[in-house]
């Protein structure tokens, strides 16, 4: 007796399709599962054999051969025990063979045959839109993850027993339904503010900028100044995330098991946080079974690196591809993974090992080879890549004591949208969505300077000595001051400003 029922697989963050091949033989009891299983695979037999006993069914007690094809690709993970468990009871004669070929089934097996939810629905979900197929059969827990996607039925199950009674048309299960706009409008709200920042003007100036285009940057200043509470608050000023950005994110973190329970949709743009400890596979991604890291986990966010000289020089290197290319790619010998990691970059940093150098109030111990040490942590090209530098001072206290309400998010928010729907109208014909990403030909199309322009920007080249990647991102950070400003042309002082944000530049050249 031989069946077949349909499952998925991850690969990357996209999904195939798993043929789960069922096959009942006269001989001794024995269950065999092949097609590369990793160990949460090869276990599912003791779960299924219990699922379906508890269930009330009766267990073949022959010899059971269990293939997942295609063989050549490594299964893991326990979401193939509802499709493993529907499969041997068609092969029993239990189920029809017609209904059961006609669904695709995800689940882990309690012992009591509940039916437990498992990572990776999404991709699934969406990659079986081209499966012709009836439909999903999903856990309760995940069904409104699945049910994102449009033009696929998805029928919710908590216990065996409803899918045996469903397949063989002695029940109903209600298809699942959700109000993305609803998911969208309930998102958890802030609980920071741009408001409760006191003073840094100029850095809250810069942080705009910074969002408004998509750029990158960095931020130096003693301890104590803000540094982390600012980063921590940009998220807020952001755009708000389409439902492709929100669908994008929401299988990384499906993928990796992150998703809240409760939280089909990650509806708000992501800020993620990795202390300096981290290794390259859990910044960038990979490992023996390659996963994304946390590049990719701030997909369409904010990736925040606090001291950022603290980090591990190679895994800082590493950085260069992604804030290059906007992915990552991640080869093995038996496969090659590509994986999205479009984030905006923002990073912290003393000024010197002590972080009082500038300071007025406290007196710098830092030899000057200690300090050159210091900054050469951050290599040439990184910080080429790094759109925006700006210096964040010691708060003065008539600052700190001032009552007046600050600027609050929302407010700041509103100018970077109307900047950002400026980029969507420049880049409607394009797969850009903002000026950071711009390229050379779009460089060349709008952001010309003008004559007095040209002249200050020879100026500064010559003298900085800036490489020809620091110029064009000068000459994106101008044209999104202009964007802000309302302006179609990049004015000369909108590459003034952009200029005040190259800080380091200007103090490498002052020490050499």
């Amino acid at each position: 007796m031989l069946a077949k029922v349909l499952s998925g697989a991850l690969l990357g963050i996209d999904a195939y399709p798993v043929e789960v091949e069922v096959d009942i033989a006269q001989g001794l009891p024995q269950f065999a599962t092949v097609g590369l299983p990793e160990g949460a695979v090869k276990e599912s037999k003791d779960r299924v054999k219990s699922a379906i006993k508890n269930s009330g069914y009766e267990f073949p007690t022959r010899r059971i051969t269990i293939n997942l094809a295609p063989a050549d690709i490594r299964k893991e993970g326990t979401a193939f025990d509802l499709p493993m468990a529907i499969g041997l009871l068609t092969a029993t004669g239990l189920v029809p063979a017609e209904r059961a070929g006609r669904f695709l089934f995800m689940g882990e097996l309690s012992l009591d045959g509940g039916i437990k939810p498992v990572r990776g629905v999404l991709p699934v979900a969406a990659a079986a839109r081209r499966w012709d197929l009836d439909g999903l059969i999903l856990p309760v827990a995940n069904a409104e993850e699945g049910a994102l996607v449009d033009g696929v039925p998805v029928y919710p199950a908590k216990t065996l027993g409803e899918v045996v009674d469903f397949l063989t048309g002695n029940r109903v299960l209600e298809v699942c339904r959700v109000d993305i706009a609803t998911m969208i409008g309930n998102a958890v709200q802030d609980d920071v503010d741009f408001a409760e920042v006191r003073g840094q003007g100029h850095v809250k100036r810069a942080l705009e900028v910074a969002a408004a285009g998509g750029h990158n940057i960095l931020m130096t200043g003693p301890p104590g100044s803000g540094k982390t509470m600012l980063a921590r608050r940009i998220s807020t000023i952001l755009p708000a995330q389409t439902f492709e950005e929100a669908l994008e994110i929401t299988k990384i973190h499906s993928i990796l098991g992150l998703l809240p329970e409760g939280q089909a949709l990650v509806a708000k743009r992501v800020f993620r946080s990795p202390h300096h400890t981290i290794s390259d596979a859990g910044l960038i991604g990979g490992g023996s079974h390659p996963r994304p890291g946390e590049v990719s986990l701030a997909h369409n966010g904010v990736l925040f690196l606090d001291e950022m000289p603290e980090f591990k020089k190679n895994i800082l290197e590493m950085l260069r591809q992604p804030l290059e290319d906007g992915q990552v790619c991640i080869s093995r010998a038996a496969q090659s993974l590509t994986y999205p990691a479009s984030f905006m970059l923002v990073a912290a940093m003393n000024p010197c090992p002590c972080g009082y150098q500038g300071d007025t109030q406290h007196s710098c111990t830092c030899t000057p080879a200690m300090i050159q040490r210091y900054r050469t942590r951050l290599s040439g090209p990184l910080l080429d890549r790094i759109d925006l530098q700006v210096e964040v001072p010691r708060v003065p206290h008539s600052d700190l004591a001032d009552t007046r309400p600050a600027e609050a998010s929302v407010v700041i928010r509103g100018r970077v949208e109307q900047a950002r729907e400026i980029q969507q109208a420049r880049f409607s014909r394009l797969r850009i969505h903002c000026n950071a990403r711009m390229g050379p030909k779009q460089l060349q199309a709008f952001c010309r300077a003008d004559t007095a322009g040209q002249e200050l920007l020879k100026q500064v080249t010559d003298r900085l000595g800036l490489s020809a990647r620091t110029y064009t991102r000068l000459l994106k950070v101008a044209r999104t001051i202009a964007d802000l400003a309302g302006s179609e042309d990049i004015e000369v002082n909108h590459l003034a400003e952009a200029i005040q944000y190259r800080s380091l530049d200007r103090q490498t050249t002052l020490v050499g």
